[in-house]
């Protein structure tokens, strides 16, 4: 993806692999495009007072992981302390919205697919941190 293009026309040294950090990037705005989606689909839902947690949880974690997304895009003046921060919000935004959509995914394919993504995404993050120094 553009991730890893972008990636290799970084003039300096970036402290982490930069296919890995490519790559979470790119999983990271793919789980924030599929919450702001589910979230929406939601809404649209005849049973939209059940899904109010859904949809909050939809929203917290499409805004952490574009969030999350931009700070690893980032790498002059690098700070792992920073970086390691986001990634642990991240993570625990995805475990907790792919946990939440988990229990609508039997009800509502749009939640099946949000959990399946938020489940890759905290994994990507999850290693992303593993690999921090």
């Amino acid at each position: 993806m553009k991730s890893h293009a972008m990636m290799e026309t970084y003039p300096a040294t970036i402290n982490l692999d930069r296919d890995l950090l490519a790559g979470t990037i790119d999983v990271l705005v793919e789980c924030a495009q599929t919450c702001t989606a589910c979230a929406d689909a939601c809404l649209s839902e005849e049973m939209v007072a059940e899904l109010r947690k859904c949809i909050r949880s939809n929203l917290d974690c499409a805004d952490i992981c574009a969030t999350t997304s931009r700070v690893l895009s980032r790498h002059t003046g690098y700070d792992a302390n920073i970086t390691r921060a986001q990634l642990e919000a991240c993570i625990q935004a995805c475990r907790s919205c792919g946990d939440e959509c988990a229990r609508h995914a039997e009800m509502h394919e749009h939640c099946r697919i949000c959990a399946e993504q938020c489940r890759a995404c905290q994994e990507a993050c999850t290693e992303l941190l593993a690999s921090i120094a």
